[in-house]
């Protein structure tokens, strides 16, 4: 099916937009179909539409994924809402060992939103999926009232495909395993908070939203049997080990001296009392293997850009069951508990 393509001349959304008519077409075509074709989009249907067969030629599991994004600003030092949407989903269907394969876009535009915002996006999250090697294959577009929602909100769901003799779980951690993360923490959670303009501070902190899915590739091809991952977002790297803690019964002890924060960040959070444990990233994980891959697994992380910076920060251990310990660069012990609260609010 072909789309007429030409440029809407709106400059900003209004309710006719989400009308279900002409103007929202036009929308559609202009700004979506434009941005993401492929043949499965292009049908222009309710729903995408796939052929099972080259899918279990690729494995004997789907994993499928959904997540929202409501981040405030909409763009920020390396990154925007558009590429975080598309790498947030794909990070969660990476971590199960799947391969990402297709995408949903599902948008809701506050009314009086300028066109080329929204235009602004759309080609950031065409760039993301193409380099990721995805396709956006269906979506959706509502527009409500000036002061009914922020801006822009953008949901993205995902589908990916596990091959066979691939389980990764939090369920299989083991006292003796090792935890590894890919890079430095907490550059996502300062680069929002800088960006919001709330702050006289100057840096040159920018998010680390990438796509992990080719890494992920690198360590299974390196270790299959690697028990957990999980990649650090909201709650940042202390709620991914508490979590891990509570659903394998062990306990967990990091090492301070191993754990990668850039001094700019470790600054930033000294001077608001803020702890990079619990700052959100978007382009990071944490794998948990038997001590005996760990080496192995380290030196593929780091042979891949996404993984340069890979560190061994912690293991795993039999009790307290449920509890993150930290080794502090002084040599003293402390838990580092479950966040609380919310640090920063519309992160991601």
């Amino acid at each position: 099916m072909h789309f007429r393509h030409h440029k809407i001349q709106d400059t900003h959304i209004t309710l006719a937009h989400g009308s279900g008519g002409k103007a929202m077409r036009d929308l559609i075509d202009d700004i979506f179909v434009n941005n993401f074709n492929n043949p499965i989009l292009s049908q222009l249907e309710d729903q995408a539409t796939f052929n099972l067969t080259p899918l279990l030629q690729q494995g004997d599991r789907l994993a499928f994924t959904t997540d929202s994004y409501t981040v405030d600003p909409l763009f920020f030092p390396g990154s925007d809402i558009g590429e975080l949407a598309i790498n947030g989903t794909i990070n969660d269907l990476a971590v199960s060992g799947a391969k990402p394969l297709y995408l949903t876009c599902s948008v809701i535009l506050e009314e009086g939103l300028p066109v080329e915002t929204l235009r602004r996006v759309a080609t950031s999250m065409k760039a993301a999926a193409t380099k990721a090697g995805v396709q956006i294959v269906t979506g959706d577009t509502k527009v409500v009232h000036r002061g009914a929602a922020d801006k822009l909100f953008i949901n993205t769901a995902g589908i990916g495909i596990i091959s066979q003799g691939i389980n990764i779980s939090a369920h299989n951690i083991q006292p003796g395993d090792a935890v590894i993360i890919n890079g430095e923490l907490g550059n996502h959670g300062a680069a929002i908070l800088i960006a919001r303009g709330e702050l006289a501070l100057e840096t040159n902190i920018e998010s680390d939203c990438q796509a992990l899915h080719d890494l992920v590739q690198t360590i299974l091809n390196i270790c299959p049997q690697v028990h957990a991952m999980r990649d650090v977002t909201r709650g940042g790297l202390a709620t991914v080990l508490n979590e891990f803690a509570v659903t394998s019964h062990v306990g967990i002890r990091l090492d301070e001296e191993f754990i990668p924060v850039r001094e700019e960040v470790k600054g930033f959070c000294e001077i608001l009392g803020l702890d990079p444990f619990y700052l959100a990233n978007e382009g990071k994980l944490v794998v948990v293997a038997k001590r005996k891959y760990a080496e192995s697994i380290l030196s593929a992380m780091k042979s891949h850009p996404a993984g340069k910076d890979a560190c061994i920060i912690g293991e795993v251990i039999t009790s307290p069951p449920g509890i993150v310990l930290l080794k502090t660069i002084f040599g003293a012990e402390r838990i580092v508990d479950m966040l609380v609260g919310d640090q920063l609010p519309r992160i991601c």
